[in-house]
């Protein structure tokens, strides 16, 4: 099938595309083994493709998920993957602004329980075949998203009963097939049902976990609109805080992935836009100075698209997520991959990080047709995912045009 020819590329070159065998709505994407593992944002489930061959891709394996379930985010090291199980919260929030607009928790405490909660482990010692060994459950909404990079500790945004929304939890992997949770952190006023109150505004701004990356015995943890923490999780049973930033207000939240550069001692920060057409403002991609773990200083902005009218071209327009320099994939202090929704994916270059400048980009063509179900949606590509191997292949995922597979000319 012939690959329509982009909207706008810079820096790339395209190799493929694939529609996941009619499944082509996609949230993450984990690269392992020259197997790329694909949630799926609204056809549910997750597909494993071979992607040995960028230009062909084809699907080996479908995982349907349970009923009123969505796997949407999953990570795989060490021959084990792990598959979140939540509520499908399309389900609930048709309207996208009600899904970010306060606390899933506090919105859905006491519904009926019609769904799968918690982390499904499995044995991919043959890539193509995953094999489901344990599950570790939890009692309330679920689990959103996970960091694991092999080894014995796996970390965790779980939405249990009693709290206003998702919170960091560590799970102990020691035996896969009996998993266990350790500890947990949360910022203070989520435990409501050990008496805390918030002490934000609950309608106007969600404070939940979205996930965290962990680099050594430090979590840099993502709590939208509450900002960026940075945990102390030597102690895996008893996380603590270093330091938490906040920046909303004056900017409008979203804070969704932040990605330490350990030797440059600098995180970058991506804030995810999540209303369309600007709603929600104009979002940034952060650079901080940690020479000083207690005291990160911001000290510059990623450039936005601006080669087009990107901002009323219908849908989200700007940062969702970072390449996260996951071990056995491309890994890089000066070269940052991001996606940018509505404008595609950009590669930037921060080798002076008070001066980033994007070096390649690429917006595929609008999707041939719209699998997206919430009612009003605009025909145009929302690109979510990103993950670039060590050869420099560019996997990235969108909810509505697929998967696409680029070469970066600069790697």
């Amino acid at each position: 099938m012939a690959v329509a020819e982009p909207a706008y590329a810079k820096g790339f070159t395209l190799l493929g595309h694939s529609e996941r065998g009619g499944r082509p709505d996609a949230m993450r994407a984990q690269y392992y083994r020259d197997h790329l593992y694909v949630g799926h944002v609204f056809s549910g489930g997750f597909s494993v493709l071979d992607v040995r061959d960028p230009r062909a891709m084809p699907v080996q394996h479908f995982e349907p998920p349970p009923p009123g379930t969505w796997n949407i985010h999953l990570r795989a090291a060490d021959d084990l993957l792990l598959v979140i199980h939540a509520k499908d919260l399309w389900e609930v929030f048709r309207d996208e602004s009600q899904y970010y607009g306060g606390p899933i928790g506090s919105r859905l405490a006491g519904a009926e329980r019609n769904w799968s909660a918690g982390v499904a482990v499995y044995d991919i010692a043959d890539p193509a075949n995953p094999r489901r060994i344990s599950f570790l459950p939890v009692d309330g909404i679920g689990v959103h998203r996970l960091w694991y990079t092999g080894g014995r500790w796996a970390y965790a945004s779980v939405l249990p009963e009693g709290y206003t929304d998702n919170v960091f939890a560590v799970i102990d992997l020691a035996d896969p097939v009996r998993p266990r949770w350790a500890g947990r952190w949360h910022l203070p006023g989520m435990h409501t049902a050990d008496g805390e109150v918030p002490d934000w505004d609950t309608v106007r701004w969600r404070y939940a976990l979205h996930h965290a990356i962990i680099d050594g015995d430090t979590a840099y943890a993502s709590w939208r609109d509450g900002g960026p923490t940075l945990l102390d999780v030597s102690d895996r049973e008893a996380p603590r805080l270093i330091a938490r930033r906040n920046w909303s207000p004056p900017f409008d939240g979203g804070t969704h992935t932040a990605l330490p550069l350990p030797g440059r001692e600098l995180l970058v920060v991506a804030d995810e836009a999540v209303a369309d057409r600007l709603a929600d403002g104009l979002k940034n991609v952060w650079v901080f100075d940690i020479r000083e773990p207690s005291n990160p200083v911001s000290i510059a902005t990623f450039p936005h698209p601006d080669e087009a009218d990107y901002g009323n071209n219908g849908g989200h327009f700007g940062p969702h997520n970072l390449h996260e320099n996951r071990p056995a994939t491309f890994v890089s202090e000066y070269l940052v991959f991001a996606t940018y929704q509505n404008a595609g994916v950009r590669a930037v270059d921060i080798t002076d990080p008070y001066r980033p400048v994007e070096v390649g980009a690429f917006v595929p063509a609008a999707p041939a047709r719209l699998v997206d179900p919430r009612p009003g949606r605009p025909p145009v590509i929302q690109t979510a995912d990103v993950t670039v191997t060590d050869k420099g292949l560019v996997f990235f995922t969108d909810y509505n045009a697929g998967l696409y597979s680029l070469q970066h000319q600069g790697i």
